[in-house]
């Protein structure tokens, strides 16, 4: 069964359900939703056509319907969820068919359980439809799907933690609108605390989930600037280098590189990151894995790369990593050193640069921008040397790539467009030249003899058609409108004149050259007609166009009025609210009434206090410059008391001075006394030994 009619069934099928919501539609339903998840329908879905966005709305419609079943819920995002990984479908379902809408809107009807395996898938969807897209804060239900994913981020159930933290963990990245609102909830510490708590948590993907909502929500406040401060940020960028490196599956490697992205944004934390002692270690494990086969993660790596050569040092440190030449290594069986080339990151970007453009785009675009980093950087520099092989060996194969055909082989194919392209340029001209020559005809008929016989002869001539048709598929707007006056001057026309009484009496060749004739005409007319149809089929084309996008727009209107509707409700109840409150004031405004009688009364008596006090007034003025004559004869007293002081303590000072001196020379009298004892005594001992010998 091909494509068109397994659409066509899915539409009936819709239909159906949409009428009659029973059991029998319903596993009719399913099953032609499981025959198109068989097929690889998704460029036809995306394509914009009538019956594919009919299908892919009624989709959107059944799935967000409370009334459906979870099984038949599921199946229709298990289609869908086949489209959201990337690409464009992702871009139309996140833009043009609100599925991210729809999906937060079935959380909304189930977040009382959200242990059913409906709410888990709904969040798997979710983040992948999110990652790398900027959702509509006013869109439907996402308030309702912060605050679940706000209170549900401590649940037991490890599956929901992990699906919860990385919708959030996309939903808070760039968006200052949904940053704000996680910020007015009253829940907020607890969530941060939650957040902070789950950095231990043994699984990584949930704590890069937590440190890219943290570095969201919090990198230029207070709490930010103690989680990702020089003693822990060490801790951190070893984490998403490990990740990058080991790898805990391409979606934890893929946030880890988003996250460091994000935190380089900050010149503080690009700063530790400079300091970091095993930079160049963890750069030289990074840089191996751009010899992957898999191109999404040579396009991350380059990615983080990309980001590292933001930032100046760091650009050069990548430049010297990638273009310094390979360690020398011995050949098996040889005492040579060869160069170990296989290994070299700058061959991997060769190879990405070079590869056939069958990939995805963003892996090549992200190749091209690190080669443009790295050049800017060892232009003028000491690595100008180191690049110079790696410069030669790029330039070989861009010169393979760049190398233009054979000149015979292009003058051939060049001469047969050129005619085309003059015949097209011709036709064109000449059409414009017919058309002019008709409206002119058109305007002169009236004025000129036998000029509107003229005319309406070349109206039928079956020549027209085709300058006409041009007109009419123009895109000036003016061709069209002329045409279309001409084709309303030659629409009353009568066919051509019957010719059975002129071919009585003539030869039978005159007889087969009149109905070639007429056939002719007939098959003019015809591929007039069938220029018409293709422009009416082009219009219809166009209108179905509209018709699915304003399809699309009623959708979201329709989201955009329940979503009024509930602001509504809430302004009703604020209302209700605020009457309540004017009656109290009402009340208040009555008892104050009474209460600014009895101000008045008692301000009667205020004024006789008043009085008083002014007349303590005068008395106080009078005592105040008493006191001020006082206070001045204070401070000169207290002048004259503190140079008494200062003379008192040079007195005392000398009165120290002289009693030492004093001391001294009762000291030095005391010495002196004790020498003339002492001289006294020696006399006395001589006078009696003189003596003594006297009587001797």
């Amino acid at each position: 069964m091909d494509v068109s009619t397994c659409l066509k069934s899915l539409l009936l099928a819709i239909r159906q359900y949409r009428n009659n919501r029973s059991a029998l539609n319903a596993s009719q339903l399913q099953k032609h939703i499981e025959d198109v998840s068989g097929l690889k329908c998704g460029g036809v879905l995306f394509s914009g056509q009538v019956l594919p966005s009919e299908c892919l709305s009624g989709l959107m419609e059944v799935a967000g319907d409370p009334n459906t079943s979870h099984a038949l819920t599921g199946s229709i995002i298990s289609l869908l969820a086949q489209f959201a990984s990337g690409g464009e479908a992702k871009e139309a379902l996140h833009s043009s068919y609100n599925f991210t809408g729809t999906l937060a809107a079935i959380i909304h009807c189930n977040r009382t359980t959200p242990e059913e395996p409906l709410v888990l898938q709904c969040l798997n969807v979710l983040q992948q439809l999110t990652y790398n897209m900027r959702t509509l804060h006013c869109a439907s239900h996402i308030h309702e799907l912060i605050s679940f994913l706000m209170q549900h981020v401590q649940s037991s159930n490890d599956d929901i933690v992990k699906a919860c933290l990385g919708l959030m963990a996309n939903l808070c990245r760039h968006d200052i609108s949904v940053q704000s609102h996680i910020k007015s909830q009253s829940n907020v510490k607890a969530f941060y605390r939650a957040l902070i708590n789950f950095l231990g948590h043994n699984c990584l993907t949930v704590v890069v989930f937590a440190l890219s909502i943290l570095s969201s929500l919090t990198l230029n406040e207070e709490v930010g600037q103690k989680l990702f401060n020089a003693k822990n940020i060490h801790q951190t960028f070893q984490l998403i280098f490990n990740i990058t490196v080991n790898g805990d599956g391409t979606l934890t490697r893929n946030y880890a590189v988003d996250l460091l992205g994000d935190l380089l944004k900050n010149p503080k934390i690009a700063d530790y990151l400079t300091k970091y002692k095993h930079l160049s270690v963890c750069l030289s494990e990074v840089l191996g894995l751009l010899h992957s086969k898999d191109p999404d993660t040579a396009s991350k790596v380059m990615e983080l790369l990309v980001s590292l050569c933001s930032v100046p040092v760091l650009r050069k440190l990548v430049c010297e990593t990638v273009l310094r030449p390979p360690a020398p290594r011995l050949q098996p069986g040889t005492r040579k050193c060869v160069q170990a080339r296989g290994s070299e990151p700058s061959l991997a970007l060769v190879h990405w640069v070079t590869s056939p453009l069958d990939g995805p785009e963003q892996c090549y675009m992200q190749a091209l921008s690190l080669l443009a980093e790295l050049f800017e950087e060892a232009i003028d520099s000491s690595l100008c040397s180191s690049a110079q092989s790696f410069v030669e060996l790029l330039l070989q194969e861009v010169l393979v790539l760049l190398q233009s055909p054979d000149s015979t082989e292009g003058d051939q194919l060049n001469c047969p467009s050129k005619k085309v392209v003059s015949l097209c340029i011709s036709s064109q001209v000449c059409s414009e030249v017919v058309l002019k020559t008709l409206e002119l005809m058109s305007h002169l008929r009236q004025q000129m003899p036998d000029m509107e016989t003229s005319f309406y002869r070349i109206l039928q001539d079956q020549r027209m058609v085709t300058p006409l048709s041009l007109a009419l598929t123009s895109n000036c707007r003016e061709h069209v409108q002329v045409a279309l006056h001409i084709l309303f001057e030659a629409a009353p026309l009568p066919d051509f004149p019957s010719l059975q009484e002129k071919v009585k009496d003539v030869h039978m060749s005159e007889i087969i050259d009149v109905y070639e004739q007429k056939l002719s005409a007939l098959a003019c007319k015809e591929s007039h007609l069938q220029d018409l149809l293709e422009a009416k089929a082009l219009a219809l084309s166009q209108a179905d166009r509209l018709i699915a996008q304003y399809r699309c727009q009623r959708a979201q209107a329709e989201a955009e009025a329940r979503k009024l509707a509930s602001l509504l409700k809430d302004t009703e109840r604020k209302k209700e609210d605020l009457q309540t409150e004017l009656n109290d004031h009402l009340l208040e405004v009555e008892r104050l009434k009474s209460d600014s009688q009895q101000l008045l009364e008692h301000n009667g008596r205020l004024q006789a206090v008043a009085d008083q006090h002014q007349e303590l007034k005068g008395t106080y003025n009078q005592l105040l410059s008493r006191y001020d004559k006082s206070e001045g004869m204070l401070k000169e007293l207290q002048a004259a008391h503190i140079s008494l002081t200062q003379q008192a303590e040079g007195l005392r000072k000398t009165n120290e001075g002289l009693k030492l001196q004093q001391e001294r020379s009762l000291a030095e009298l005391a010495e002196k006394e004790q020498q003339i004892k002492g001289l006294n005594t020696d006399v006395l001992e001589k006078e009696r030994i003189i003596t003594g010998e006297q009587w001797n």
